[in-house]
């Protein structure tokens, strides 16, 4: 198996927005509620547990 780099998210703001993002480059869109913008980077880390099991690139699209 190959050494995945771990995902640890973070939140910024930006204006009147908040953006989630990772360490692997992955960013969320822009939410005005700073709790969807964790729900998105908390999603983003269930993805990428499933992820390293079904074979995706670690962006959260699957592999084609």
């Amino acid at each position: 198996m190959p050494h995945r780099a771990p995902h640890a998210t973070s939140t910024t703001e930006r204006g009147a927005f908040c953006t989630a993002r990772c360490t692997c480059g992955w960013r969320g869109p822009a939410r005005r509620a700073r709790s969807q913008a964790r729900t998105d980077a908390e999603r983003h880390l269930a993805d990428a547990e499933a992820g390293s099991e079904a074979g995706e690139d670690g962006t959260g699209r699957p592999l084609e």
